[in-house]
């Protein structure tokens, strides 16, 4: 009876003391006030974790690595790839290639969100006619290699820098809006499918044509489809749009609901293309090969070895990658296929690299975000290299409300950065009214695209305003001398100029080097180009901190206005 008292005892103790912990919330640190407390103010504080990565992305968890270090040989003798030593921030990155059916879902959407946009649909559409080749019969191709279903898990080429841009935004948007909506915190789909709601499912759809079909859609409702940026600026709110499920308002005592902010965590970064520092980091995956800090064995292709065959029992002698292996041998012969390919592979092939992602080399060269020097070792940052950079300001359509404009497709319009610096108050709002009046009077776009400064760009618009000096909001060319008016005639690199990484089915072995690189102008496409996205990841860098030491941190004290 004793032993059944103190068990009793102890259980009660334990209970006491966890609903105990629990009601003691947070404080700040520099202030005492109480977090995530409704009689104060609301002051929010939420668990700080990582986050998890969004749907067909894996971590990489980055460090430092030689840029270029894996070539061997420069056969090209373009001298525009020598080592430097760079820093990688952990980021995620796409297990596979964008396949056809991962295209068709975005040509889907905009069939049954904007069907009468004809324009908008057959700027989508990837290029099918680079399959055509003088001397090829190539047209079976051209007419089922995207459409096809024996062909839906294989890349998806064709496509320019500029489209796979398009695709990244898009594929932000409706991740984040399932999301939204798979939590209940906008209407669930299943009632904005009710309610006729644009991007519900519903709505008109296009034929293989591209002729529209009946229905509600975006444009015949007058609604607009979800944004990201225009969402967490509180600009999609209301009935029809809010779900039951959205977060508790503590700055109004915990009675009402707010949309999601960022400081949630709910929302998921924006998809992008990787820099080529991020795409040659992962595709090396030197992680693998990596003990307290040292790299045991270099790597020439995304596996170890030099060679291009598999050498373990079970698969010895297999090819490793989807590549040509000389000149007039795509496949191998009858019987014995060497890479059991001829153009593309599914996405899905092959092994693995250690990061655990297919198909890092051959298969489909894939396009970068950067833009192409050959210089680029010369003027490269140590951490995190990237050239490419327009920084662009969300134009404003009520400054003092702090609402974004807004273009047809419902996504933030974005100007050409006119200050290198936060502006004053004053500054800003009169800055913004100047872009307004200047985009009715039609003397700058308002489309949602970017306007490229350019060597050649007026720089009125972009002044400073206390030095007088011009502000260049385009640095894809930084530090160097590129004259635009030359190209075509003395070279083939500009500011448009976008670079592709990793090999193709049609290329030889050499190029599937990661360090390998190559370029396009951004809006050109190939049967032999195709692209993966990529995701900054947010928070600590290190991916697995289990099982590892750590020096030991103190726990900040509690204070008590009481004492």
């Amino acid at each position: 009876m004793k032993a059944l008292f103190t068990n009793t005892a102890l259980v009660l103790l334990g209970l006491g003391t966890l609903l105990s912990s629990c009601s003691k919330r947070q404080q700040s640190q520099k202030t005492g006030l109480t977090y995530n407390d409704r009689t104060n103010g609301g002051y929010l504080r939420f668990k700080q974790a990582h986050p998890t990565p969004g749907p067909g992305l894996v971590p990489i968890e980055g460090g430092t690595f030689v840029l270029g270090g894996s070539a061997d040989q420069d056969v090209t003798y373009d001298y525009n790839n020598v080592r430097r030593r760079v820093t990688v921030p952990s980021f995620y990155m796409d297990e596979t290639e964008v396949s056809n059916q991962d295209w068709l879902d975005y040509l889907h959407w905009i069939n049954i969100t904007f069907p009468e946009d004809g324009e908008l649909y057959y700027n989508a559409l990837p290029d099918t006619l680079v399959w055509r080749k003088p001397l090829s019969y190539n047209e079976p191709y051209v007419d089922n290699y995207l459409r096809h279903p024996a062909f839906q898990d294989y890349p998806v080429v064709g496509v320019s820098w500029d489209q796979a841009q398009d695709y990244c935004v898009w594929r932000t948007d409706r991740t984040n809006e399932n999301i939204l909506r798979e939590k209940g915190i906008m209407t669930t789909w299943k009632d904005a499918t009710k309610g006729g709601g644009a991007g519900a499912g519903g709505g008109q759809t296009r034929n293989a044509q591209g002729a529209a079909t009946a229905g509600t859609t975006a444009q015949a409702n007058g609604k607009q489809p979800f944004n990201t940026d225009i969402y967490l600026n509180g600009q999609i709110t209301g009935a029809g749009v809010d779900g039951k499920n959205r977060p508790v308002d503590l700055s109004k005592g915990g009675k009402a609901r707010r949309p999601v902010r960022m400081e949630d965590g709910i929302l998921k970064q924006g998809y992008r293309l990787p820099s080529e520092a991020e795409w040659e980091y992962a595709a090396l995956s030197l992680a693998g090969n990596t003990e307290f800090e040292n790299i045991n064995d270099g790597k020439v292709y995304p596996w170890n070895g030099l060679g291009v065959r598999s050498p373990n029992r079970k698969t010895r002698g297999l090819i490793l990658a989807n590549f040509k292996r000389g000149a007039g041998d795509n496949a191998g012969v009858g019987g014995g296929l060497n890479d059991k390919a001829d153009i593309t592979a599914p996405v899905r092939s092959y092994e693995p690299n250690d990061f655990g992602l297919y198909n890092m080399a051959g298969n489909v060269n894939e396009w970068v975000a950067d833009t192409y020097r050959q210089t680029s070792f010369e003027e490269v940052e140590d951490f995190n290299p990237f050239r490419g950079n327009e920084f662009t300001t969300k134009r404003l359509a009520d400054p003092t409300k702090g609402l974004y404009a807004k273009d047809k497709y419902g996504r933030p319009i974005k100007d050409p950065a006119r200050s290198n610096k936060k502006l004053k108050y004053s500054d800003m709002i009169a800055q913004q009214n100047a872009a307004n009046n200047a985009a009715a009077a039609g003397t700058i776009p308002s489309t949602g695209a970017t306007q490229p400064a350019g060597n050649n760009a007026p720089t009125t618009p972009n002044t400073i305003k206390y030095s007088g000096r011009a502000y260049n909001p385009d640095f894809r060319g930084e530090n160097d001398s590129v004259n635009t008016v030359l190209y075509g005639t003395t070279t083939l690199v500009n500011d448009h100029s976008k670079i592709f990484k990793g090999g193709s089915w049609n290329d030889l072995a050499y190029w599937m080097n990661p360090a390998a690189r190559r370029f396009m102008d951004e809006d050109e496409s190939s049967a032999e180009v195709g692209f993966r996205c990529a995701m900054t990841m947010v928070g600590a860098p290190e991916i697995h901190p289990e099982g590892k030491p750590h020096l030991p941190v103190k726990k900040a004290r509690k204070y008590s206005a009481k004492q």
